[in-house]
């Protein structure tokens, strides 16, 4: 009785896990949204489709750089071959002239890494 006791005790904790689990997650996309829309919404769209004076960032997370059609990249981003992968966004936020000199995207560095985190977790729903 004691063995079967336990063994709900924590199976009900691991289920309380999930659901703290997927507010936190919803928080961090929403905090992400708002720094998207503070640094990022006055050059890039988040529509397929449209690119803005930068391109869109839809799909963004896994894409090749320089990759998006109808955009005119710098030559730096079209040589890079880097993949927009979780780290190299986080290098990107962080300095993007370090990632890629060269390129002509100007941006004011996100040095808070926990904000990065958050723009990274909205990106990710760009799908």
């Amino acid at each position: 009785m004691k063995t079967i006791l336990l063994a709900s005790l924590a199976l009900s904790s691991a289920l309380a896990v999930v659901p703290a689990a997927q507010a936190d997650e919803k928080a961090m996309e929403a905090a992400g949204r708002q720094l998207f829309a503070h640094h990022c919404t006055a050059c890039h769209s988040l529509d397929s489709s449209e690119n803005a004076f930068g391109p869109s960032l839809f799909g963004v997370v896994d894409r090749p750089a320089a990759s998006v059609p109808r955009f005119a990249y710098s030559k730096a981003m079209q040589a890079s071959g880097i993949t927009w992968t979780e780290d190299n966004l986080r290098k990107w936020i962080t300095d993007n002239e370090a990632l890629v000199p060269g390129t002509r995207m100007r941006h004011v560095a996100i040095a808070d890494p926990a904000e990065r985190d958050y723009l990274i977790s909205f990106l990710h729903t760009l799908r």
